[in-house]
């Protein structure tokens, strides 16, 4: 199969389109985050940096934590960009530009969001970590691609009475179990959702009347099974439907800045994030 220049756009210099990469700029293993700023915050731990590479929202730094290759890569807000960004780095893993048809024999990426979130659980406090097991999509990118209708997400439409259906996906077994090996005692387990914005979305009340009310609340009391919802945030479900189709292994950690059922936000939100970013290198190391 030989995908049409329309389908699999790339640059004069043969990189991908949005990106600007070409297959040697990126490691195995990706750390994703939004906010193109942190990019460096993450590979000033590199013991190396070989590779700078910016266009629009996307940086990319590419280096060395010791013997191990990691990128890290902004990504911007939302999962919009988030389809972006895993569609570009598959065909960056598993497609040979030049002649758009695809490898015989799939390779598989290590990505690992690290990111920041609202808690929707008193006990889940400020400046904590969620590593999130299930992302839970209230946005349409699911509607466009082959999703996961399980039980949950038909729970959720009902619950909140919803005119679409959401999706929920599972995160990568094998990270997750990495990264919750041996994590310290405020790191939870999570169940995130996923909004298409960040404030009625997220049940933040400016100069509007929502559309629904008590939307929090909802978030907060809703249970399925002994399932209950952990965090907001704006990408995590889209990673974790783009991984599933795409077959790479996806999680999304996030550094607990609000807690949304106290109306409290971080005095230090720097140093949270910072903390995670310095956890999580830890853990790739090994």
């Amino acid at each position: 199969m030989t995908i049409s220049s329309t389908d699999l756009i790339t640059n004069a210099d043969g990189s991908i389109y949005h990106l600007n990469l070409r297959p040697d700029d990126i490691a195995d293993t990706i750390i994703t985050v939004g906010d193109p700023e942190r990019v460096e915050k993450v590979s000033k731990y590199f013991d190396s940096v070989e590779i700078k590479i910016n266009k629009r929202e996307f940086v990319t730094h590419t280096g060395y934590l010791g013997k191990k290759r990691l990128s890290v890569i902004s990504s911007g807000i939302g999962t919009d960009n988030i389809e972006i960004l895993m569609n570009e780095l598959d065909a960056l893993a598993n497609i040979d530009l030049a002649t758009r048809t695809p490898f015989d024999q799939h390779k598989s990426l290590n990505i690992i969001r690290l990111g920041t979130s609202g808690s929707l659980q008193k006990e889940i406090p400020m400046e904590s970590i969620v590593v999130s097991k299930l992302g839970i999509g209230f946005d349409a990118l699911g509607y466009f691609y082959t999703s996961q209708n399980n039980s949950i997400a038909e729970s959720i439409k009902k619950y909140f009475a919803l005119d679409f259906m959401p999706y929920a996906n599972a995160g990568s077994k094998p990270l997750y179990n990495l990264f919750m090996e041996d994590s310290p005692v405020d790191w939870f387990e999570g169940n995130t959702v996923t909004c298409p914005g960040f404030y009625a979305p997220q049940g933040r009340i400016l100069r509007y009347s929502p559309k629904i009310e008590n939307l929090l609340e909802k978030f907060n009391s809703f249970r399925h099974d002994n399932l209950l919802l952990t965090n907001l945030e704006m990408e995590t479900a889209g990673y974790y439907l783009m991984g599933k189709v795409l077959g790479h292994e996806v999680l999304s950690i996030s550094a607990i800045l609000a807690s949304r059922m106290t109306n409290d936000f971080a005095k230090n939100p720097e140093r949270a994030v910072d903390n995670l970013i310095k956890l999580a290198l830890e853990k790739l190391s090994k």
